[in-house]
């Protein structure tokens, strides 16, 4: 549990910087889909190396969670501000939590 805490709130400052930062800057506007998706794979390879003796299946759920719970806050922010439409809530949210798979897999055969 202390692993998946540490792990979604460090993706959920990373998608907040760039979440605020895109909303001055068009230019990092223009990369949140990439940007987001990516650190969701962070905070999936922060939980597998923090959830130290996980399986690798359990680090992929974690990586899940992770990704997924971060970038649902940082789009919600980025909803709030007007920059994104509500459905990219869904779509995002989904996308960042199947990098945040990914990172808990990779994360896992380093950790």
């Amino acid at each position: 549990m202390r692993a998946l805490l540490i792990a979604t709130t460090v993706g959920t400052a990373l998608q907040a910087a760039m979440v605020i930062s895109g909303h001055t800057n068009k230019t990092i506007a223009k990369l949140f889909a990439v940007g987001g998706m990516s650190l969701s794979l962070v905070a999936g390879v922060v939980y597998a190396f923090l959830a130290t003796g996980s399986t690798t299946g359990s680090a992929v759920v974690g990586g899940i969670l992770a990704g997924g719970l971060c970038a649902l806050i940082g789009i919600a922010i980025s909803y709030f501000l007007k920059d994104v439409p509500a459905s990219l809530l869904a779509l995002g949210t989904l996308s960042s939590a199947v990098t945040g798979a990914i990172g808990g897999w990779l994360g896992s055969l380093f950790a």
